[in-house]
């Protein structure tokens, strides 16, 4: 498995070994393509008059959905359209009104669009059996989290500590939800903890963290589809959209990039032997 990114977590507590992993939600565990916040938003905007197209939703996926809804109306595009459709630009208050909108057509959208990803629990198995403790971070609230999580577990998916950005006063890429799961789980130091994600701000949060940062790149926003519209593309365009997203998550910083959460084994070999023979710095 070959290192991205030569920039190491810094520690000088030394890390014997991985004691953690946090994963994302949507695009990551749940959700294949990372559907249901796309198709919310596209209805959000397009009850305000604007058509957004998959390119314009996706752009900042990972963020707190709030900071989502207002990095869309910030990108020039949409700013023209809404000053046409409304003669200003997007304000505070245009934004607490869309994300007003979008919190009920989430949570009805997640109902229908949380299946597990296949392998998964595979992954997550493997997991315990190596000894880490399992934590996840998402850019849904608190409401929409507790949606997730009873329908995982019903699956048979049960982090042992789950966080959403209200739980910690910010979300990504700052790394507060990371500290906390670090507190709650008691795992340290950073460096034995890897975050999994299939967004650049999973890979921002993790790298903010001091943690191994790892991009899921098949399963979530980079993929763009539901698994079985993707299998039925030509083999030529699966490469060329797999290749992308593994593009974008290494040039955020990733340490690593998988396709999914089942070739996650030898990612944490290759860090627990890293582990094992740096030294401590300091």
């Amino acid at each position: 498995m070959k290192l991205l990114n030569p920039v190491l977590p810094p520690h000088t507590v030394r890390a014997a070994r991985l004691q953690a992993v946090v994963l994302d939600w949507a695009g990551t565990t749940v959700d294949f393509g990372s559907l249901a916040p796309v198709y919310t938003l596209q209805k959000v905007f397009a009850q305000a008059g604007l058509a957004l197209s998959d390119a314009q939703a996706r752009r900042d996926m990972g963020l707190p959905k709030k900071e989502h809804i207002r990095a869309i109306l910030s990108s020039p595009a949409v700013d023209d359209v809404w000053r046409t459709r409304h003669g200003h630009a997007a304000n505070d208050a245009d934004v607490e009104e869309l994300y007003h909108q979008f919190i009920p057509l989430q949570l009805a959208c997640l109902a229908e669009r949380s299946a597990l990803i296949p392998g998964v629990l595979e992954a997550v198995q493997n997991f315990r059996k190596r000894g880490l403790k399992i934590g996840s971070t998402t850019g849904y609230t608190r409401a929409m989290l507790d949606v997730l999580l009873e329908q995982s577990a019903q699956a048979g998916y049960v982090p042992d500590c789950s966080l959403a950005p209200e739980d910690v006063g910010a979300g990504r890429p700052h790394p507060f939800m990371l500290y906390e799961i670090v507190v709650r789980l008691r795992v340290y130091p950073m460096p034995a903890i890897v975050k999994f994600g299939d967004t650049p701000a999973d890979i921002q949060e993790g790298l903010n963290a001091g943690c191994w940062a790892v991009g899921v790149a098949g399963t979530g926003n980079g993929i763009g589809l539901a698994r079985e519209e993707f299998a039925k593309l030509p083999a030529h365009e699966r490469r060329a959209r797999l290749e992308q997203s593994r593009t974008e998550l290494q040039s955020t910083g990733a340490h690593f990039v998988i396709d999914t959460l089942a070739d996650a084994g030898a990612v944490l070999d290759e860090i627990d032997l890293r582990l094992r023979s740096q030294p401590a710095i300091g």
